[in-house]
């Protein structure tokens, strides 16, 4: 059974899980559609960076950004191929909201692409509706823009 807790993503097998995620946005999105924030950032005070393990070995990530007014961003969101179907992505999802009701989180908003089949499911599955661009994000007709809301607003 994997386990997920919170550690830093300036880790040689955490830059790996970022390269491979980075690989397949590239194979299916051009430069301009991809989006990735890396270790300097998730490292900072309003990042909360969670890491699934089995058998001590990195299979999963995901970060969630806080932001103000009880706001924030669901952030590199990751399974690899060896552990997907297998509800790492759902137990990586629910400990990312769990963390954000927990630090007074409100909305949690993210940005994904429309050939990310796995994702969009996951996130509809979870309550997660969409919405248009927010933040430094403009209209791009390759990704999608979604949010959900922990507490009523």
């Amino acid at each position: 059974m994997p386990t997920i807790g919170r550690e830093t993503p300036d880790q040689d097998e955490i830059r790996a899980l970022f390269a491979a995620s980075d690989a397949v946005s590239a194979d299916l999105y051009p430069a301009e559609s991809n989006h990735p924030v890396y270790a300097d950032t998730l490292t900072g005070p309003a990042a909360r960076f969670f890491v699934a393990r089995q058998d001590g070995r990195a299979i999963g990530c995901a970060a969630l950004m806080l932001g103000g007014g009880g706001q924030s961003e669901l952030k590199r969101m990751y399974v690899d191929p060896s552990a997907r179907g297998t509800g790492l992505g759902a137990a990586l999802l629910r400990t990312i909201e769990e963390t954000g009701r927990r630090d007074g989180v409100r909305l949690i908003r993210l940005e994904t692409g429309i050939h990310s089949h796995a994702a969009l499911g996951l996130y509809r599955r979870f309550g997660y509706r969409e919405r248009g661009p927010f933040g430094r994000y403009r209209p791009d007709p390759l990704s999608v823009f979604m949010e959900k809301a922990l507490t009523p607003l």
